[in-house]
């Protein structure tokens, strides 16, 4: 007799929409009985213990040994390719590092459609996770935002807020210090969306000497204003503290400012900075290797794994299809959806950085950018 024959019908319809039993899983012919994961350590990383391994290893009796090293990947992914001892079945990245590890043939390339679930509405994957599909090695998991945070008690602005990105420029009607990233990766996109350059424009005008002269440009009439940071902490510090009015940071990071400690804080969408991170195979795994992390994924990438991720913090699932099921926050009893950079309230205006662009252009504009804070 299964599991579900043990339960009464009362307590079928009480369990979560798209909940897996172990006898709906097919089986993994030819598995390994055990994961090495890497990640990020700390709240994302019980969020995806939680969401997926946990209940994965309740199904199957797989054992997962977690390695906090994610910053490290490309690294330490090199060297064990060198050394021909690769340990890692699975690993945490973001956009970027995928980019790379992609690139060096270190990561292997995937076929969404064929690996993984189609949506809950029968949406082949590739389409349901959409602008996050980056490259051929990115199996796409949360997308987390850098976006604005901004006190709602500042006398000197007679009871108005920002509405737009632009309001970060307008000093005369929102007077005070602005806290920003002391990179230019972001600012300089938002300073040239407020000088009039469209979102499709942005990287051909970037493409030119004169694009990143003109971002500067529009920088310069803030900076005398900016606190810059180095760690997304800083913002919401400053922000409680009081030492800014508005500041760029991670959205997650804006949730628990705003959230669990209750500052007079609200977040401004407008413009948000799209980050992708998703996981990446390394490449010549053994086989039975292999066979257990794709059996992992096709569960932990499903529309119902990825709703129940945010549950435990506030980035927002890569599939379309998981959105509507996004519910309350596992402790705090809170509607989570509002505070997710993928709904579709919070998405009206949204950037995705060009990661290509970036890469190639990346060391001669943070020369110039160190050069101009410098001046």
């Amino acid at each position: 007799m299964t599991i579900r024959h043990l339960l009464s019908a009362t307590a079928l319809a009480a369990l979560p929409a798209g909940f897996a039993f172990a006898e709906d899983l097919p089986p993994c012919e030819g598995c390994a009985d055990s994961l090495t994961v890497v990640s990020w350590g700390g709240a994302y990383q019980t969020s995806q213990q939680k969401a997926y391994s946990e209940p994965y290893a309740e199904m199957t009796g797989t054992g997962f040994t977690w390695d906090e090293s994610s910053n490290e990947a490309v690294a330490k992914l090199r060297a064990m390719n060198e050394a021909g001892n690769v340990t890692w079945d699975l690993v945490d990245v973001e956009g970027p590092d995928s980019q790379r590890l992609c690139d060096e043939g270190l990561a292997m390339e995937v076929d969404l459609d064929e690996m993984l679930a189609p949506g809950a509405d029968g949406t082949p994957a590739s389409e349901d996770f959409g602008d996050s599909v980056i490259n051929d090695c990115f199996v796409p998991q949360i997308v987390f935002s850098t976006t604005f945070g901004y006190r709602t008690d500042v006398a000197a602005w007679n009871g108005k807020e920002p509405e737009t990105l632009c309001a970060l420029f307008d000093t005369e009607t929102f007077p005070g210090k602005r806290s920003l990233e002391k990179r230019p990766k972001k600012n300089l996109e938002w300073a040239l969306l407020c000088d009039g350059v469209t979102k499709d424009e942005l990287y051909d005008v970037l493409d030119t000497p004169e694009g990143v002269d003109r971002a500067l440009a529009k920088l310069d009439t803030i900076k005398d204003d900016v606190i810059w940071w180095s760690a997304g902490a800083e913002t919401p510090q400053r922000l409680a503290d009081g030492e800014v009015v508005i500041g760029s940071t991670y959205n997650g990071r804006l949730f628990s400012l705003i959230v669990e400690q209750k500052q007079p804080v609200k977040m401004l969408w407008d413009w948000q900075v799209f980050d992708y991170d998703g996981w990446i195979i390394p490449a010549d795994l053994p086989e039975d290797r292999l066979n257990r992390v794709m059996h992992f994924l096709h569960f932990a990438t499903d529309t119902q794994r990825l709703a129940d991720q945010a549950k435990y913090i506030s980035y927002g699932p890569s599939r379309a299809s998981s959105q509507p099921l996004v519910s309350t926050h596992a402790e705090l009893g809170i509607e989570m959806a509002p505070f997710m950079p993928t709904n579709p309230e919070n998405q009206k205006n949204y950037l995705v950085n060009n990661i290509e662009w970036w890469a190639d252009n990346q060391d001669d504009v943070e020369a110039k950018f160190q050069a101009w804070l410098a001046r």
